[in-house]
């Protein structure tokens, strides 16, 4: 259990199975207190809070009307490719789990460009299921026990989900394995598609289109070098292979809503610990 802005987080290790699905699931608890805002950024991942406490307030696009997820005790939220925000009241208690797109078109057996840019509760999803994790979930305190039930219930849905195409996840595994830059044409023709044909399968199991996901995956490699100690704008723009620092500058008011300078900033930095941890 370790300290993360207002609230404590309880950690414990993936099941290997789960490890090509899920990116990351772990518990917050905070004591009772005011209320919270915090940023959230693309990370090409699936977010699911199981509130075990009281629900977010606000949860949505910080570039547009975000709704009120208020009656939704556990919101889904599909891939972004843009800022948004998180409202609580204080004192939360809740699971999150980050899924890889690979994992979260097996587990809700549905097309992930449903689910882009925008928050549904998780029974819109699992149906009846999601009620019945919720209230086994809510009825121990033992964390070990939950992070079992939960993560029982993760593996019995991939394994009896559909599987996703084959050379869809290649092209996910080409564009997020690092940050250099892979042209899409180039990863359409080792696959033995067209161009439009890898567009339209991409975008419909993994929930945006591979220009977006790569996009996303150098901007989070942007962010974790401005993170470091002593980092330059400049280097990092060239390091990341943008056109320059316009580019890089565009693409982080864009996806983050704020410039890489205020980004490399420790405050900005430890506000995003609560969502990128």
């Amino acid at each position: 259990m370790t300290r993360v802005g207002p609230l404590w987080r309880v950690h414990r290790q993936e099941p290997l199975a789960l490890a090509p699905y899920v990116h990351e699931r772990a518990g917050y608890v905070g004591v009772p207190g005011p209320r919270y805002e915090a940023r959230l950024v693309p990370n090409n991942c699936v977010m699911v809070v199981v509130n075990l406490g009281a629900p977010f307030t606000r949860m949505g696009r910080l570039d547009g009307p975000p709704p009120t997820v208020s009656t939704l005790r556990t919101p889904v939220g599909g891939l972004e490719d843009g800022p948004g925000v998180v409202e609580h009241p204080g004192g939360q208690e809740a699971l999150r789990i980050q899924v890889t797109p690979l994992g979260a078109y097996r587990l809700f057996a549905m097309p992930l460009s449903e689910l882009s840019n925008t928050v549904v509760g998780l029974d819109d999803v699992l149906g009846p299921a999601a009620d019945e994790l919720i209230e086994r979930l809510a009825a121990t305190t033992d964390w070990a026990r939950r992070f079992a039930l939960l993560d029982n219930t993760l593996l019995h849905r991939i394994d009896q989900g559909p599987a996703v195409d084959p050379h869809v996840a290649h092209a996910w595994h080409l564009l997020t394995a690092g940050p250099r830059a892979i042209p899409i044409a180039r990863i359409a023709k080792e696959i033995g598609w067209s161009h439009k044909h890898l567009l339209r399968r991409f975008t419909h199991q993994i929930g945006l289109t591979p220009k977006s996901v790569a996009r996303i995956v150098r901007f989070q490699h942007a962010v974790a070098l401005l993170s470091s100690p002593g980092a330059k704008l400049g280097e990092v723009s060239a390091t990341c292979k943008f056109y320059d620092q316009a580019h890089m500058n565009r693409d982080f008011r864009e996806l983050a809503g704020v410039s890489p300078k205020l980004c490399a900033s420790s405050p900005w930095a430890a506000a995003r610990a609560v969502e990128l941890d």
